[in-house]
C-alpha cells in the first residue's frame, strides 16, 4: 500500500492512490504563489504492514501565461506647446505577473484607432521599453488641453497576452529649452498678461455683479406683486363702500345691490319706496263709517286699505300702539272700553285711587256730591 507521509498543510495539495501509487492533484496549483512542492511517500507490504520504505517526491509547477503585460508604473506625461515633432516626451516600460522565463520580450504599438491620429507615436525600442513622440509641430491648450493615447503590450510567452493602457498627455506651457513653467488652468490666461491676483479680482467682480442682479430683480418683483394687490382693494372697496348716508331700513329699497352685482338686470318699473312716488294720486273710495262701528274695527280697516295702495307711505310709517293705560294701576281712561250709554257707568271706584282721582272722581261721582264753586 502506498501513503503519504503528512507533515503539513502543503502536502494536501496532493493524493496517492493506495494500490496503483498514482500521484494526483488534490487542489488547484499556482505557481506564482508556490513554485515547488516536497513531501514523502511511504511504500508498506500488504502481508506484513511493518516492512516499509519511504521516499521524497520534489514537483515542480510550470508557469503558464495568465496575465497580461502592463505599464510598470504610472506616468504623468505632458507635451509643450512648442514641441517639434519627432521629439521624445516619454519613456515607458513594462511588467508581467506571470514568472516569465528567461528572455521574456514585450512589444509596444498604438491601437488601432488611435494609428490615424497625427499626433502622437510609439517607438518600440526592442528592449522592453517604448518612446512616445510628437507627430505635429506646436500643441495649443486653447484648443485641446488633455490627450488620451492607447497603448497596446503584448509579451512573448505562450499563449500571448495583451492589454490596452491609457496614457494621459497634458499639454503645458514651457520655455525655449523645454523647460516646463506651467500646466494648470491658469496658463490658459497667462498670454493676455493676466496673473492669479487679477484672475480672483475678475472671479469676483462677476459674483458682486450677479448678487446685484439678483436683488434688483427680487426688489422689482416685491414691488410689483404689492402693487397689484393694492389695486385690487381699491377696486373691492369701491363694489363695497359709497359716500351717501342711509335711512335705515328704507335705503335697502332706495339701492338696489342687485343692479351692482349685475346691471344689466335692472327693473325698470321698481317704485321706489322711501319717496313719494310722481303718480298723480286719485281719491281712494273709503266706505262709510257707521256710528257704532268699535274703534278697533276701523283701524284695521284703514291699514287693509293702505296695504293694496300702492301710493301709500312705505310701511315703516305705520306703527302699532296698545291701548292706552296698559300696565297703569287706574288702567285704561279711554272710551274704546267703555260701556254704550252712561247710566252704566259707575264711577264711585275713583274716590278709593287717592288725592290725584279726587277731581274726577267728584266729577264723574253722585251727582249731590259734585260742587264746581270748591273746584281751583
Amino acid at each position: 500500500r502506498y501513503f503519504i507521509d503528512w507533515k503539513n498543510d502543503v502536502d494536501s495539495y496532493f493524493t496517492i492512490d493506495a494500490t496503483e501509487g498514482t500521484i494526483a492533484t488534490n487542489e488547484l496549483l499556482d505557481r506564482e504563489s508556490t513554485a515547488q512542492y516536497n513531501f514523502s511517500i511511504i511504500a508498506s507490504k500488504v502481508s506484513n504492514p511493518l516492512l516499509t520504505s519511504k521516499v521524497n517526491v520534489i514537483i515542480n509547477v510550470l508557469d503558464v501565461n495568465e496575465f497580461p503585460p502592463e505599464i510598470s508604473v504610472p506616468y504623468e506625461t505632458s507635451v509643450c506647446e512648442n514641441a517639434k515633432p519627432g521629439q521624445v516626451i516619454q519613456t515607458v516600460t513594462a511588467a508581467d505577473k506571470d514568472l516569465a522565463p528567461a528572455g521574456q520580450k514585450f512589444s509596444f504599438r498604438l491601437s488601432a484607432e488611435a494609428s490615424n491620429k497625427p499626433n502622437f507615436t510609439v517607438h518600440d525600442y526592442r528592449n522592453n521599453t517604448a518612446g512616445i513622440e510628437t507627430r505635429r509641430n506646436g500643441y495649443s491648450r486653447r484648443q485641446q488641453e488633455l490627450y488620451f493615447l492607447p497603448l497596446v503590450i503584448e509579451d512573448s510567452s505562450y499563449p500571448v497576452q495583451s492589454s490596452t493602457n491609457t496614457m494621459t498627455i497634458r499639454v503645458c506651457r514651457c520655455d525655449s529649452d523645454g523647460t516646463i513653467l506651467s500646466c494648470n488652468v491658469e496658463a490658459i490666461f497667462l498670454p493676455v498678461g493676466l496673473s492669479t491676483g487679477a484672475l480672483i479680482a475678475i472671479l469676483l467682480c462677476i459674483v458682486i455683479l450677479l448678487v446685484i442682479v439678483v436683488l434688483y430683480v427680487a426688489l422689482r418683483r416685491q414691488k410689483k406683486k404689492d402693487t397689484l394687490m393694492t389695486s385690487k382693494e381699491d377696486i373691492r372697496d369701491n363694489v363695497i363702500h359709497y359716500d351717501d348716508e342711509g335711512g335705515g331700513e328704507e335705503d335697502t329699497q332706495a339701492f338696489d345691490i342687485g343692479a351692482l352685482r349685475n346691471p344689466k338686470v335692472i327693473e325698470d318699473n321698481k317704485i321706489r319706496r322711501d319717496i313719494k312716488p310722481d303718480t298723480l294720486r286719485f281719491p281712494r273710495q273709503r266706505q262709510a263709517v257707521e256710528d257704532n262701528t268699535d274703534i278697533r274695527d276701523f283701524i284695521n280697516q284703514r291699514l287693509q286699505e293702505n296695504d293694496v295702495d300702492p301710493t301709500a307711505p312705505p310701511y315703516d310709517s305705520l306703527a302699532t300702539y296698545v291701548y292706552e293705560g296698559n300696565g297703569s294701576v287706574a288702567e285704561s281712561l279711554s272710551s274704546i272700553d267703555s260701556l254704550t250709554t252712561e247710566a252704566d257707568q259707575d264711577y264711585d271706584y275713583l274716590s278709593d285711587w287717592g288725592p290725584r282721582f279726587k277731581i274726577l272722581a267728584d266729577m264723574f261721582g253722585e251727582e249731590e256730591s259734585y260742587n264746581p264753586d270748591k273746584v281751583t
